[in-house]
């Protein structure tokens, strides 16, 4: 037993110790590319300060995009500094509740024509779930199947029917019988709306007989503080094909009103085109007043022959000329139609009669239209 013992012990004490082995030696064999730190060539050193000095000079540059705070989709607008200085924009929604709200008035209810404008609008739009769509129709919000069918057609679009019967009635109010036969109800209505509807202080009139191909948010910025109304300058109707001259300057010489301009009458002054307008309504006070006022003086009302001017003079010097793009054109060719914002609805519509509302022969129709057309129209509306 001790024997074993003492064995086993002897062993473990002859063991010969473990040399040490020289880990500075074999590391340099094993590692080499240690040795030394690698030196970067010069240019190198070069092109990252000339890098820096690029980096920090682009922050001296003017911004080109912005992003407004009232935009649901943050999205990158770039400034256009190219751009002349009236007018001037401001904002690419509005500034209340941040949509772009556009009114379109109707003297006799054509689904089919107001389907192609609000299609139309929309497909040209950036951001066509900022549109609201505000419908002045004989009817109005009683009308719930034309409601309905529009809401099939566009489900995702905000769209409102509205009646008419407020804004004739403010109208009928301060007018004669004459005189109201006399005006076009689609071109006051615009200046009388937001005396009833209070919150359009600001919108897009469109007639409704349009085709909108040009982006409808890039009226919507245009900085109105100073003016009742924006529209394009239409020099297919000038002053003097209404209104003698002379007769102008009598009406300055003897009559004293705020809405009669202070300088002289230009007779070959273009017309406002009064198919598109962008309304402020915080500048609309005595607007109507001015227009009857314009119309009694004219005796346009044993005139029913030709167009009322009076809302053209009651506009002179008061509105923004917008851009010539903006002018109503008619589709008369594939070229005029590649550069217009806006046309003439060229396909079959109703016209308003007192003895029953009538559609337009076949024959005078376009293909334009059709586009604009969506795919169910025929199955909600009817062919």
């Amino acid at each position: 037993m001790s024997s074993s013992y003492m064995s086993w012990r002897s062993s473990g004490t002859n063991r010969r110790p473990t040399q040490p082995t020289n880990t500075s030696k074999n590391r340099g064999t094993i590692y080499p590319d240690l040795n030394q730190d690698p030196t970067p060539k010069p240019v190198i050193h070069f092109l990252a300060f000339a890098l820096i000095i690029f980096l920090g000079l682009l922050q001296f540059l003017p911004a080109s995009h912005f992003r407004h705070p009232s935009d649901p989709h943050r999205n990158w607008v770039p400034f256009n500094s190219h751009s002349s200085p009236s007018p001037t924009v401001k904002l690419a929604v509005d500034e209340d509740d941040g949509l772009i709200h556009i009114v379109s008035w109707m003297q006799c209810l054509d689904l089919k024509v107001l389907v192609v404008l609000a299609n139309s609008t929309l497909s040209s739009s950036r951001d066509p779930d900022l549109l609201h769509f505000h419908f002045f129709t004989p009817q109005g919000d009683k009308d719930k199947v034309s409601f309905y069918k529009l809401k099939v057609l566009f489900p995702h679009s905000n769209l409102e029917l509205h009646g008419q019967e407020k804004v004739k009635e403010i109208i009928k109010r301060a007018s004669s019988e004459a005189e109201y036969d006399s005006l076009n109800l689609e071109e006051i209505a615009p200046f009388i709306i937001p005396s009833v509807h209070q919150s359009l202080t600001k919108f897009i009139y469109v007639s409704p007989n349009l085709i909108l191909m040009g982006r409808i948010e890039e009226l919507t910025g245009i900085d109105l503080s100073a003016h009742a109304a924006a529209a394009a300058e239409d020099c297919s109707n000038r002053l003097k094909s209404y209104v003698s001259l002379d007769v102008l300057d009598a009406i300055q010489r003897s009559a004293s009103k705020p809405w009669i301009s202070v300088t002289p009458y230009v007779k070959d002054a273009c017309m406002p085109g009064l198919s598109l307008l962008l309304i402020n309504g915080k500048k609309l006070e005595e607007f109507l007043e001015a227009v009857l006022w314009w119309s009694k003086v004219l005796n346009w009302s044993d005139r029913s022959d030709k167009r009322n001017p009076a809302i053209g003079l009651a506009l002179y010097n008061r509105y923004l000329k917008l851009s010539n793009s903006w002018l109503v054109k008619e589709p008369a060719s594939v070229d005029t139609i590649e550069k217009s914002m806006i046309t003439h609805y060229d396909g079959p519509k109703i016209v308003c009669s007192e003895f029953g509302n009538d559609t337009i022969p076949g024959s005078s129709h376009g293909n334009l239209w059709i586009k604009y057309l969506p795919s169910m129209s025929n199955q909600i509306l009817g062919s």
